[in-house]
């Protein structure tokens, strides 16, 4: 019972995130990428075939495979990801009062840009695009 209430509220987040990932692509303010590797997280964690769905997903396909398959991005997927994020963090910064609450904004925007410069490889586009034309000259 508790593990069936747990799996609930997994599939809830995942679906938020979801639909934040969703609207992160319409709106380029939204980083999608973030919200989609959560949804992901969360749709294992709470349903098999949920899972399954969400993986045969063009979102999925198309915003976090190649990502969680190489731990790599482009620099304009990164771009994509760290401009937005930077420019809610530093609104955040200048209009909050707390001291405590801004010292916590810089250590996000500290931990973002390290993790992203040392933790995800920078790959070139003409890589990915050969990649994947070499894999489709495979397949056939």
């Amino acid at each position: 019972m508790k593990q069936k209430l747990l799996n609930y509220i997994y599939l809830l987040l995942a679906f938020t995130f979801l639909g934040l990932g969703i609207i992160g692509i319409a709106l380029p303010v939204l980083p999608t990428t973030p919200f989609l590797l959560a949804a992901s997280f969360f749709f294992a964690k709470g349903s098999k075939r949920f899972n399954k769905w969400f993986m045969s997903t063009n979102i999925y396909k198309n915003h976090i495979e190649e990502f969680l398959n190489s731990r790599a991005m482009t620099r304009k997927a990164k771009l994509r990801i760290l401009i937005p994020v930077s420019i809610m963090l530093v609104i955040s910064f200048f209009t909050i009062s707390s001291p405590h609450v801004r010292v916590l904004i810089v250590f996000l925007f500290l931990f973002k840009e390290y993790y992203f410069r040392f933790h995800i490889r920078t790959i070139v586009e003409e890589d990915v695009v050969r990649e994947k034309d070499f894999l489709t000259d495979e397949t056939r």
